[in-house]
């Protein structure tokens, strides 16, 4: 199987039953993603297939074959520049243990990108599929809000 990830194709001999997320941990050691519940409950596993998120815990490698894939390793700029969502994370200290900060990132790039970032309540909303054990959950709410200021400027 063949998989393209951040931009680079990937050829895996594995099962047809691997999780994609199995698959970027345990096979490319691509580990930004996380694993957390490992039932779709937390979003720690969210990445993006085709510019959508989804929960790699719940989708299989086979099933993504031939479509493009962003992990969290692939969302800033090859020379390092963060994306406005990275940046707006750090600057607001939208993360405490930072367990679920790569998933709560490519959440909120998502978030946006979907036009869902219009009020805190909406991007709430958007974000309730991803949990933070720590409760960053203001902070969160407002790097998502200064990343959505940015990219429509």
């Amino acid at each position: 199987m063949h998989l393209t990830i951040n931009g680079e194709t990937h050829a895996l001999d594995i099962e047809p039953r691997v999780t994609l997320l199995d698959a970027l941990r345990e096979r490319l050691a691509l580990t930004g993603t996380k694993k957390g519940c490992d039932q779709g409950q937390c979003g720690a596993c969210t990445v993006h297939v085709d510019g959508q998120r989804v929960l790699a815990c719940l989708t299989l490698a086979a099933q993504v074959e031939g479509r493009s894939i962003t992990t969290i390793e692939g969302l800033a700029d090859e020379d390092g520049t963060l994306h406005a969502v990275q940046a707006a994370f750090l600057e607001q200290d939208a993360f405490q243990c930072g367990y679920c900060t790569p998933g709560q990132i490519m959440s909120a790039v998502a978030c946006i990108r979907e036009g869902h970032a219009g009020s805190d309540e909406e991007i709430r909303e958007y974000m309730a599929g991803n949990l933070c054990r720590c409760g960053a959950y203001p902070h969160i709410v407002a790097a998502v809000r200064q990343a959505a200021r940015e990219l429509r400027s």
